[in-house]
């Protein structure tokens, strides 16, 4: 191996992954199957080369994840350095040498070696280790090691440090209940991290489940930030107990971090001194509604500190779109960066502290996104913005090379799920493809373009759809179609792959259904991300309402279709989605002639219980004793009675997002209204919230493809 540093990768042709031309040949007259589905990967967790010679990444099939190595010039395929059967990787760190990459795996950390052979344990302790960070010159590592409680109940955690040199280790904090998310001052003297977060256990065993089944709901009790030198002494806290987020650095001695008010309508930024803890509010928003852009899991929406301490970027909806401002650290007035009818996310600060890369979708396209680059240049107000890349596609989350003039950022589109590509940090720059994720039999070109397109929704206002028509229909007849619900509410549609591996699997089932024969439809209802604030916070004290609504009136939009035989309409939709479903064939029964329910809400007041007084409900709708109208609304369950076509519910049992429990009752109240002869069940032992594990997908898509043509296909009868 070469040992030689570069500057950065060595730009070469776009797509390096052709497959033969006896694959072409052979794939031409091939219809995607399920199996090569299930083959599909979703890569994630990008890491550069402190060379800039090659990105780590993790390369998830079927909810095995696997890490492997690009190079960053896209030359030669990916080579994978670990090979397990099961389980997940998380996010891998170089050593500074650039030749070995550790990464946590079954609470323990391991390393592997780009020189070849096999994967290992960094070293051999007792006890669960989790939270690993890497100090900034690469020598230490910081990660606590509790003990195992398989119970959830509260267990001791240390705060260690240990040289990966010479393997010393010196225990910094302690904590009786937790410790999470150690954070590395810029001066490695230090450390921050959230100490004494729990959970509370409520159990309850509901008479339509049976006494000998036990749920479980979760309380979270929040804990209290700290900051501790590594040399010792007591640590300082920081603020007072509360769910706060986006914790960070600016300097040796102050942190940063944001929160919300109870009534979710206030954000703010605080900045705090490690001397003496106190937090003081350098930035608030107040919301007429709620503060509802994406958490920093997924938008980005947190105080980003520049790496020289001055400036904070943070993300804000003051104008009603999702922009990026910077302001000085010390306080003071805010410089917003982007401006239009757009969103701009995930911005990342350049090293040197001059640049901020994002992503954002364009006004009228919000399916596409693309890496933007804000130049601060020490002057927010004279900022400038440049865009690195053009055409069709989504350009999510870009990350900066160590020397900042390259970045390694996702990319999906209607022909790509989702893969890794670097680029040179500039306009014009041509994109390097790093790897890709689709098995080499799959003819892309048979892939169906989604059409963007609006249709008046529940209050006359116009709701944007997607809708796919199969290739090589014929128009003069009449065809089943198929009406697909987003989940999540804070989620949506892109002109192409999704870039969430959760919901690129049902984008890929739909191209399968779309080569079966069905038009589909998907979409995107007020509460939707993509379209600005006003869209978004359109379910206040109406969720299951209007919402709902622009649902199952996209129904409408298919009717103006010639081509759509409407008493062969099919609805579905996953968690929020399945929510949309239960409240569509029971609000309107004769709509659609048979729906999928996937881990679906089926009653609010539940949902507000488990997660336990939940925010995302209390947020948009209250409490069920100040709102008990607007949670009857928002009760599918309570109208079972009105289901008069065959319903097919899905559910895992390990589902912590929207609990079993859900499906258990909704099953019971249909047994009680005699609607057993139209609903049918399976349960996934096992599985969580959103499917992943093979068999389980295999069960899932060919059960569904076989309810959706037992009543579909021509021929289908319905019940009524």
């Amino acid at each position: 191996m070469r040992t030689k540093k570069a500057t950065g990768p060595i730009l070469g042709l776009l797509l390096t992954f052709t497959p033969s031309a006896a694959a072409q040949d052979s794939a031409k007259s091939t219809k995607l199957t399920i199996e090569q589905l299930i083959e599909i990967k979703h890569p994630s967790n990008p890491a550069w080369s402190p060379d800039g010679r090659h990105v780590v990444f993790s390369w998830d099939r079927a909810g095995v994840a696997n890490l492997y190595i690009a190079n960053a010039d896209g030359h030669g395929q990916p080579v994978a350095v670990t090979s397990f059967s099961e389980g997940q990787i998380e996010q891998a760190f170089w050593a500074g040498d650039s030749q070995t990459v550790y990464f946590p795996h079954d609470g323990h950390l391991w390393q592997a070696f780009f020189s070849g052979g096999a994967a290992k344990p960094a070293w051999t302790a007792s006890g669960h280790e989790s939270d690993f960070a890497l100090s900034a010159d690469a020598t230490r590592v910081a990660f606590v090691r509790s003990s195992s409680a398989d119970d959830g109940a509260a267990h001791k955690s240390d705060l260690v440090v240990r040289t990966l040199a010479s393997g010393s280790e010196s225990v910094v904090a302690q904590d009786s209940v937790s410790i999470t998310r150690p954070i590395w001052s810029p001066d490695g003297a230090s450390l921050a991290y959230t100490a004494g977060s729990k959970t509370i256990n409520h159990d309850e065993t509901p008479g339509y489940s049976g006494k000998k089944i036990i749920y479980r709901i979760w309380e979270f009790v929040p804990g209290q930030i700290f900051a501790v030198k590594i040399t010792g002494g007591q640590p300082v806290a920081i603020g007072n107990p509360g769910e706060y987020g986006g914790l960070a650095w600016i300097d040796a001695t102050h942190l940063v971090y944001d929160g919300q008010s109870k009534d979710f309508k206030k954000y703010s930024i605080y900045v705090a001194s490690t001397s003496d803890g106190k937090p003081r509010e350098i930035h608030a928003i107040t919301e007429e509604k709620f503060w509802s852009i994406p958490d920093w899991g997924e938008a980005g929406a947190q105080p980003w500190p520049s790496p020289d301490g001055r400036w904070i970027a943070f993300l804000s909806d003051e104008d009603g779109w999702d922009h990026l401002y910077v302001m000085p650290a010390a306080g003071g007035d805010a410089v917003q960066i982007t401006k239009g009818h757009f969103e701009a996310w995930r911005p990342a600060w350049s090293h040197d502290s001059t640049r901020i890369a994002f992503d954002a979708n364009e006004p009228d396209r919000p399916g596409d996104r693309h890496i933007g680059v804000a130049n601060v240049a020490g002057n927010p107000g004279r900022a400038t913005v440049t865009y690195i890349t053009t055409g069709n596609g989504t350009n999510i989350e870009p990350h900066w090379s160590a020397d900042d003039k390259y970045l390694v950022y996702q990319h999906t589109d209607t022909r790509n799920s989702a893969d890794f590509y670097t680029v040179e940090a500039k306009a014009n720059a041509k994109p390097v493809r790093l790897s890709d994720s689709m098995p080499a039999g799959i003819d892309k070109a048979q892939f169906v373009e989604p059409q963007f397109v609006h249709f008046p929704g529940a209050d006359g206002k116009s709701v944007p759809g997607w809708l796919f028509v199969p290739k090589n229909l014929d128009r003069t007849k009449k065809h089943p179609a198929i009406i697909w619900i987003h989940g999540d509410g804070v989620n949506q549609n892109y002109d192409g792959w999704h870039v969430q591996r959760n919901y690129a699997v049902y984008y890929s089932f739909h191209q399968y259904l779309l080569q079966q024969g069905y038009v589909v439809f998907a979409p995107d209802y007020r509460g939707s991300i993509g379209y600005g604030r006003d869209w978004r916070n359109g379910v206040f004290m109406d969720v299951g309402g209007k919402d709902a609504k622009d649902a199952w009136m996209s129904a409408n939009y298919l009717k103006m279709l010639p081509y759509v035989d409407m008493d062969r309409v099919g609805v579905w939709g996953l968690s929020y989605g399945g929510f949309f479903t239960l409240i569509a064939v029971t609000d309107q029964p004769m709509l659609f002639r048979a729906a999928v329910d996937v881990a679906g809400v089926a009653d609010y007041a539940m949902y507000y219980e488990d997660p336990y007084h939940g925010g995302w409900t209390v947020s948009r709708i209250g409490t069920p004793e100040l709102h008990p109208n607007v949670y009857a609304q928002a009760s599918p369950l309570s109208h079972v009675d009105r289901l008069v076509r065959p319903l097919l519910v899905l559910h895992g049992t390990s589902d912590v997002n929207v609990p079993y429990l859900h499906s258990v009752r909704l099953i019971d109240e249909l047994l009680k209204k005699g609607k057993g002869d139209l609903v049918s069940f399976m349960t996934y032992p096992g599985e969580f919230h959103y499917f992943t594990r093979e068999h389980v997908l295999r069960d899932a898509w060919h059960r569904v493809e076989d309810f959706f043509d037992a009543n579909l296909k021509p021929g289908a009868v319905a019940s009524h």
